[in-house]
Protein backbone atom coordinates (compact mmCIF):
# COMPACT_ATOMS: atom_id res chain seq x y z
CA UNK A 1 0.00 0.00 0.00
CA UNK A 2 1.78 3.30 -1.00
CA UNK A 3 0.89 6.59 0.62
CA UNK A 4 -1.76 7.72 -1.53
CA UNK A 5 -4.12 5.01 -0.34
CA UNK A 6 -4.31 6.65 3.22
CA UNK A 7 -6.84 9.36 3.52
CA UNK A 8 -5.62 12.00 6.19
CA UNK A 9 -6.77 11.37 9.44
CA UNK A 10 -9.31 14.41 9.36
CA UNK A 11 -11.21 13.03 6.45
CA UNK A 12 -11.43 9.62 7.24
CA UNK A 13 -14.48 7.86 6.44
CA UNK A 14 -15.36 10.95 4.51
CA UNK A 15 -13.56 10.75 1.03
CA UNK A 16 -12.27 7.96 -1.01
CA UNK A 17 -9.23 8.63 -3.57
CA UNK A 18 -9.46 7.07 -6.63
CA UNK A 19 -6.36 8.27 -8.13
CA UNK A 20 -3.88 11.55 -7.36
CA UNK A 21 -3.37 13.80 -10.34
CA UNK A 22 -0.42 15.49 -9.03
CA UNK A 23 1.94 15.33 -6.32
CA UNK A 24 4.64 17.74 -5.45
CA UNK A 25 7.01 19.17 -2.90
CA UNK A 26 3.78 21.71 -1.82
CA UNK A 27 0.91 19.24 -2.04
CA UNK A 28 -0.81 15.74 -3.30
CA UNK A 29 -3.58 16.42 -5.11
CA UNK A 30 -6.50 13.64 -5.64
CA UNK A 31 -9.56 12.85 -7.39
CA UNK A 32 -12.08 11.19 -5.68
CA UNK A 33 -15.49 11.00 -4.08
CA UNK A 34 -16.88 13.28 -0.90
CA UNK A 35 -19.32 12.44 1.29
CA UNK A 36 -21.43 15.07 2.31
CA UNK A 37 -24.46 15.27 3.98
CA UNK A 38 -26.62 15.48 0.67
CA UNK A 39 -24.81 12.95 -0.65
CA UNK A 40 -21.63 11.97 -2.40
CA UNK A 41 -20.04 14.22 -4.61
CA UNK A 42 -17.16 14.31 -7.26
CA UNK A 43 -14.10 16.31 -5.22
CA UNK A 44 -10.61 16.89 -5.53
CA UNK A 45 -8.21 16.60 -2.43
CA UNK A 46 -5.23 18.92 -1.64
CA UNK A 47 -3.29 17.46 0.77
CA UNK A 48 -0.35 18.64 2.51
CA UNK A 49 0.68 16.17 5.30
CA UNK A 50 2.90 13.93 2.71
CA UNK A 51 5.53 17.06 1.86
CA UNK A 52 8.90 17.03 3.03
CA UNK A 53 8.89 19.08 6.53
CA UNK A 54 11.14 22.28 4.94
CA UNK A 55 8.05 22.77 2.81
CA UNK A 56 5.25 22.59 5.18
CA UNK A 57 5.29 26.47 6.20
CA UNK A 58 5.05 27.35 2.10
CA UNK A 59 2.55 24.55 1.90
CA UNK A 60 0.46 25.33 4.54
CA UNK A 61 0.34 29.00 3.96
CA UNK A 62 -0.56 27.98 -0.35
CA UNK A 63 -3.40 26.00 1.56
CA UNK A 64 -4.84 28.78 2.95
CA UNK A 65 -4.53 31.15 0.31
CA UNK A 66 -6.44 28.56 -1.84
CA UNK A 67 -9.04 27.98 0.26
CA UNK A 68 -9.71 31.88 0.78
CA UNK A 69 -10.30 32.21 -2.91
CA UNK A 70 -12.46 29.35 -3.62
CA UNK A 71 -14.99 30.66 -0.76
CA UNK A 72 -15.19 33.98 -3.53
CA UNK A 73 -14.42 32.76 -6.90
CA UNK A 74 -16.49 29.48 -5.85
CA UNK A 75 -19.57 31.24 -4.37
CA UNK A 76 -19.49 32.80 -7.74
CA UNK A 77 -19.87 29.67 -10.24
CA UNK A 78 -16.37 30.10 -11.83
CA UNK A 79 -14.65 28.32 -9.87
CA UNK A 80 -15.04 24.81 -8.33
CA UNK A 81 -16.83 25.12 -4.41
CA UNK A 82 -15.27 24.79 -1.29
CA UNK A 83 -16.33 21.69 0.61
CA UNK A 84 -13.86 21.07 3.43
CA UNK A 85 -10.62 22.77 5.12
CA UNK A 86 -8.81 21.19 7.76
CA UNK A 87 -5.48 21.49 9.29
CA UNK A 88 -3.91 19.75 5.98
CA UNK A 89 -6.34 19.29 3.76
CA UNK A 90 -9.08 21.07 1.54
CA UNK A 91 -11.60 19.23 -0.77
CA UNK A 92 -12.99 21.22 -3.92
CA UNK A 93 -15.46 20.45 -5.62
CA UNK A 94 -14.79 18.95 -9.29
CA UNK A 95 -15.13 20.83 -12.43
CA UNK A 96 -16.48 18.69 -15.69
CA UNK A 97 -13.89 20.75 -17.93
CA UNK A 98 -11.02 20.34 -20.36
CA UNK A 99 -7.99 22.76 -19.67
CA UNK A 100 -7.03 24.93 -22.35
CA UNK A 101 -3.84 23.07 -23.71
CA UNK A 102 -6.56 20.42 -24.29
CA UNK A 103 -9.99 21.97 -25.45
CA UNK A 104 -7.76 24.17 -27.89
CA UNK A 105 -10.70 26.88 -28.12
CA UNK A 106 -9.95 27.99 -31.89
CA UNK A 107 -12.21 30.72 -33.02
CA UNK A 108 -14.01 30.54 -30.00
CA UNK A 109 -15.06 33.82 -29.24
CA UNK A 110 -17.77 32.57 -26.36
CA UNK A 111 -15.37 31.07 -24.61
CA UNK A 112 -12.76 33.98 -24.47
CA UNK A 113 -15.93 36.46 -24.02
CA UNK A 114 -16.75 34.45 -20.62
CA UNK A 115 -13.13 34.21 -19.59
CA UNK A 116 -13.47 38.19 -19.39
CA UNK A 117 -16.13 37.88 -17.60
CA UNK A 118 -15.08 35.47 -15.45
CA UNK A 119 -11.75 37.84 -14.33
CA UNK A 120 -14.23 40.92 -14.12
CA UNK A 121 -16.53 39.14 -11.40
CA UNK A 122 -13.33 37.73 -9.10
CA UNK A 123 -11.74 41.50 -9.64
CA UNK A 124 -15.03 42.96 -8.38
CA UNK A 125 -14.60 40.93 -4.96
CA UNK A 126 -11.12 42.17 -4.57
CA UNK A 127 -9.39 38.79 -5.88
CA UNK A 128 -6.69 38.05 -8.02
CA UNK A 129 -5.87 34.70 -9.84
CA UNK A 130 -1.99 35.18 -10.62
CA UNK A 131 -1.13 32.44 -12.11
CA UNK A 132 -2.76 32.68 -15.40
CA UNK A 133 -0.10 31.95 -17.68
CA UNK A 134 -0.67 28.36 -17.18
CA UNK A 135 -3.07 26.88 -19.35
CA UNK A 136 -3.90 24.11 -17.31
CA UNK A 137 -5.85 26.94 -14.86
CA UNK A 138 -8.30 27.46 -17.48
CA UNK A 139 -11.22 25.30 -18.03
CA UNK A 140 -13.74 24.94 -20.98
CA UNK A 141 -16.79 23.33 -19.38
CA UNK A 142 -19.18 21.16 -21.42
CA UNK A 143 -20.89 24.46 -22.07
CA UNK A 144 -18.30 26.28 -23.57
CA UNK A 145 -18.02 28.75 -21.13
CA UNK A 146 -14.40 29.57 -19.01
CA UNK A 147 -13.84 28.26 -15.42
CA UNK A 148 -10.83 28.63 -13.27
CA UNK A 149 -8.98 26.14 -11.07
CA UNK A 150 -6.15 26.28 -9.15
CA UNK A 151 -5.70 29.20 -6.77
CA UNK A 152 -2.43 28.59 -4.78
CA UNK A 153 -1.11 31.77 -5.31
CA UNK A 154 -4.10 33.96 -5.47
CA UNK A 155 -4.19 36.83 -3.47
CA UNK A 156 -7.71 38.90 -1.57
CA UNK A 157 -6.89 42.34 -1.32
CA UNK A 158 -8.67 44.73 1.62
CA UNK A 159 -8.82 47.80 -1.12
CA UNK A 160 -8.83 47.84 -5.25
CA UNK A 161 -5.18 49.67 -4.40
CA UNK A 162 -2.20 50.09 -6.85
CA UNK A 163 -0.55 46.72 -6.19
CA UNK A 164 -4.41 45.23 -7.10
CA UNK A 165 -4.97 46.90 -9.87
CA UNK A 166 -1.43 45.73 -11.27
CA UNK A 167 -2.26 42.21 -10.13
CA UNK A 168 -5.50 42.57 -12.10
CA UNK A 169 -3.81 43.73 -15.11
CA UNK A 170 -1.41 40.87 -15.37
CA UNK A 171 -4.48 38.43 -14.66
CA UNK A 172 -5.97 40.16 -17.92
CA UNK A 173 -3.03 40.12 -19.76
CA UNK A 174 -2.13 36.27 -19.53
CA UNK A 175 -5.80 35.53 -20.67
CA UNK A 176 -5.25 37.58 -23.58
CA UNK A 177 -1.72 35.59 -24.33
CA UNK A 178 -4.05 32.77 -24.92
CA UNK A 179 -6.68 34.60 -26.85
CA UNK A 180 -3.37 35.34 -28.95
CA UNK A 181 -3.04 31.65 -29.43
CA UNK A 182 -6.08 30.85 -30.28
CA UNK A 183 -7.93 33.80 -31.84
CA UNK A 184 -5.30 35.99 -33.24
CA UNK A 185 -7.56 38.04 -35.99
CA UNK A 186 -9.77 38.82 -32.90
CA UNK A 187 -7.56 40.89 -30.73
CA UNK A 188 -8.70 44.41 -30.54
CA UNK A 189 -6.22 47.60 -30.64
CA UNK A 190 -6.60 47.70 -26.80
CA UNK A 191 -6.17 43.91 -26.23
CA UNK A 192 -3.37 44.40 -28.47
CA UNK A 193 -1.72 47.44 -26.31
CA UNK A 194 -2.39 45.25 -23.42
CA UNK A 195 -0.66 42.47 -24.98
CA UNK A 196 2.50 45.00 -25.50
CA UNK A 197 3.19 46.38 -22.09
CA UNK A 198 3.75 44.66 -18.69
CA UNK A 199 3.22 45.94 -15.73
CA UNK A 200 7.24 46.66 -14.00
CA UNK A 201 7.04 43.69 -10.72
CA UNK A 202 6.63 41.62 -14.26
CA UNK A 203 9.37 42.93 -16.08
CA UNK A 204 11.79 43.04 -12.92
CA UNK A 205 10.85 39.35 -12.16
CA UNK A 206 11.38 38.30 -15.77
CA UNK A 207 14.82 39.33 -15.98
CA UNK A 208 15.59 38.32 -12.43
CA UNK A 209 13.53 36.09 -10.19
CA UNK A 210 12.00 33.86 -12.91
CA UNK A 211 15.54 32.44 -13.83
CA UNK A 212 16.29 32.02 -10.38
CA UNK A 213 12.72 30.11 -9.77
CA UNK A 214 13.09 28.07 -13.30
CA UNK A 215 17.00 26.95 -11.44
CA UNK A 216 15.45 25.91 -8.06
CA UNK A 217 12.34 24.43 -9.47
CA UNK A 218 13.68 22.86 -12.84
CA UNK A 219 17.01 22.00 -11.88
CA UNK A 220 17.50 21.69 -8.14
CA UNK A 221 13.49 20.32 -7.40
CA UNK A 222 13.06 18.46 -10.75
CA UNK A 223 9.82 19.83 -11.18
CA UNK A 224 7.50 20.97 -13.60
CA UNK A 225 4.27 22.64 -13.54
CA UNK A 226 1.84 21.13 -15.71
CA UNK A 227 -0.64 19.31 -13.59
CA UNK A 228 -0.59 15.44 -14.04
CA UNK A 229 2.39 15.33 -16.09
CA UNK A 230 5.86 16.45 -14.19
CA UNK A 231 9.42 15.12 -14.77
CA UNK A 232 8.95 11.70 -16.18
CA UNK A 233 6.98 13.02 -18.91
CA UNK A 234 9.76 16.09 -19.59
CA UNK A 235 12.85 13.82 -19.22
CA UNK A 236 11.58 10.33 -20.28
CA UNK A 237 9.26 10.86 -22.92
CA UNK A 238 10.99 12.45 -25.70
CA UNK A 239 13.72 9.81 -25.60
CA UNK A 240 11.31 7.10 -25.23
CA UNK A 241 9.48 8.69 -28.19
CA UNK A 242 12.55 9.05 -30.54
CA UNK A 243 13.21 5.29 -30.09
CA UNK A 244 9.89 3.74 -30.88
CA UNK A 245 10.27 5.61 -33.56
CA UNK A 246 13.20 4.68 -34.67
CA UNK A 247 11.95 0.92 -34.75
CA UNK A 248 11.49 -1.03 -37.48
CA UNK A 249 7.76 -1.07 -38.96
CA UNK A 250 6.38 1.96 -36.49
CA UNK A 251 5.51 4.66 -38.95
CA UNK A 252 5.18 7.15 -36.29
CA UNK A 253 4.68 7.20 -32.30
CA UNK A 254 3.60 9.95 -29.58
CA UNK A 255 3.56 9.43 -25.88
CA UNK A 256 1.09 11.30 -23.25
CA UNK A 257 0.97 12.01 -19.72
CA UNK A 258 -1.62 10.23 -17.73
CA UNK A 259 -2.45 10.00 -13.40
CA UNK A 260 -1.20 6.85 -12.55
CA UNK A 261 -2.04 5.53 -8.79
CA UNK A 262 0.85 3.67 -8.61
CA UNK A 263 3.33 6.01 -10.17
CA UNK A 264 1.77 9.07 -9.68
CA UNK A 265 2.22 9.98 -13.35
CA UNK A 266 2.57 7.60 -15.94
CA UNK A 267 3.25 7.37 -19.53
CA UNK A 268 1.42 5.92 -22.43
CA UNK A 269 2.58 5.76 -25.46
CA UNK A 270 0.61 4.97 -28.89
CA UNK A 271 2.63 3.42 -31.75
CA UNK A 272 1.11 3.51 -35.49
CA UNK A 273 2.52 0.38 -37.04
CA UNK A 274 1.25 -2.55 -38.74
CA UNK A 275 2.75 -5.87 -37.86
CA UNK A 276 4.03 -5.10 -34.46
CA UNK A 277 3.03 -6.48 -31.18
CA UNK A 278 2.57 -4.48 -28.36
CA UNK A 279 4.29 -7.39 -26.00
CA UNK A 280 7.43 -7.35 -28.44
CA UNK A 281 7.87 -3.68 -28.60
CA UNK A 282 7.62 -3.45 -24.40
CA UNK A 283 10.58 -5.90 -24.39
CA UNK A 284 12.31 -4.36 -26.77
CA UNK A 285 12.09 -1.74 -24.63
CA UNK A 286 13.18 -3.17 -21.63
CA UNK A 287 16.26 -3.97 -24.61
CA UNK A 288 16.97 0.06 -25.37
CA UNK A 289 20.50 1.03 -24.72
CA UNK A 290 18.64 4.13 -23.48
CA UNK A 291 18.10 3.61 -19.17
CA UNK A 292 15.36 4.65 -19.47
CA UNK A 293 11.80 2.84 -17.76
CA UNK A 294 9.13 1.69 -20.02
CA UNK A 295 5.91 3.75 -20.50
CA UNK A 296 3.15 2.39 -18.29
CA UNK A 297 1.18 1.52 -21.31
CA UNK A 298 1.58 0.93 -24.80
CA UNK A 299 -1.06 0.35 -27.34
CA UNK A 300 -0.29 -0.30 -31.30
CA UNK A 301 -2.51 1.71 -33.63
CA UNK A 302 -3.48 1.14 -37.25
CA UNK A 303 -3.46 5.10 -38.21
CA UNK A 304 -2.97 8.27 -35.02
CA UNK A 305 -5.76 10.88 -35.45
CA UNK A 306 -4.36 14.03 -36.64
CA UNK A 307 -5.67 16.94 -37.59
CA UNK A 308 -6.44 18.68 -41.44
CA UNK A 309 -2.90 19.96 -41.34
CA UNK A 310 -1.15 16.60 -40.10
CA UNK A 311 -0.46 17.08 -36.62
CA UNK A 312 -1.04 14.54 -34.30
CA UNK A 313 -4.24 15.06 -32.58
CA UNK A 314 -2.55 14.55 -28.89
CA UNK A 315 -5.60 15.83 -27.00
CA UNK A 316 -8.02 13.13 -28.41
CA UNK A 317 -4.84 10.40 -27.48
CA UNK A 318 -4.56 12.55 -23.89
CA UNK A 319 -8.24 11.67 -23.50
CA UNK A 320 -8.02 7.75 -24.53
CA UNK A 321 -5.24 7.74 -21.70
CA UNK A 322 -7.11 9.10 -18.96
CA UNK A 323 -10.09 7.21 -19.97
CA UNK A 324 -12.02 9.77 -20.49
CA UNK A 325 -14.13 8.52 -23.67
CA UNK A 326 -17.35 10.30 -22.97
CA UNK A 327 -15.50 13.67 -23.56
CA UNK A 328 -14.01 12.95 -27.11
CA UNK A 329 -16.91 13.00 -29.42
CA UNK A 330 -17.38 16.56 -29.47
CA UNK A 331 -13.90 16.95 -30.67
CA UNK A 332 -13.72 15.18 -33.76
CA UNK A 333 -14.48 16.74 -37.04
CA UNK A 334 -15.54 13.64 -39.39
CA UNK A 335 -16.42 10.44 -40.04
CA UNK A 336 -13.42 9.20 -40.88
CA UNK A 337 -12.29 10.79 -37.69
CA UNK A 338 -14.74 9.21 -36.01
CA UNK A 339 -13.74 5.03 -37.27
CA UNK A 340 -10.05 6.13 -36.31
CA UNK A 341 -10.23 7.53 -32.79
CA UNK A 342 -13.04 4.55 -32.23
CA UNK A 343 -10.52 1.66 -33.30
CA UNK A 344 -7.94 3.33 -30.67
CA UNK A 345 -10.81 3.73 -27.76
CA UNK A 346 -12.02 -0.02 -28.75
CA UNK A 347 -8.40 -1.28 -28.24
CA UNK A 348 -7.03 1.42 -25.18
CA UNK A 349 -5.01 -0.14 -21.66
CA UNK A 350 -6.26 1.66 -19.26
CA UNK A 351 -9.59 0.65 -18.39
CA UNK A 352 -9.85 1.20 -14.51
CA UNK A 353 -9.49 4.92 -13.47
CA UNK A 354 -11.93 7.36 -14.88
CA UNK A 355 -10.12 10.70 -14.20
CA UNK A 356 -9.24 14.19 -15.75
CA UNK A 357 -6.87 17.37 -15.07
Amino acid sequence: MNDHDNIPSELAGRFRSRVVLKQDVFSTVERGIFVTPNGDVEAVLRRIDLVPWWSYGIARHFLKREARALTIAGAAGIAPPLLYLGNKALVRGWIDGLPLHIAKPEGDDNFFRSARRALRTIHREGLTHNDLAKEQNWLRTPTGYASLTDFQLATHFGRRGPLFRMAAYEDLRHMLKHKRRYMPAALTATEKRILARKTWPTRIWMATGKKVYYWVTRGLLNFTDREGSGPRFVNDAPRLTAWLKQCEGVRDAVIVAFPDRRTGTGLYAFVEADRLSEADLMRALTEAPEAVAAPERLQVVERLPRSGRGDIRTDILQLVAMNQIDLIDPLLASETEKEVVARIVAGRQNLRDRFAF
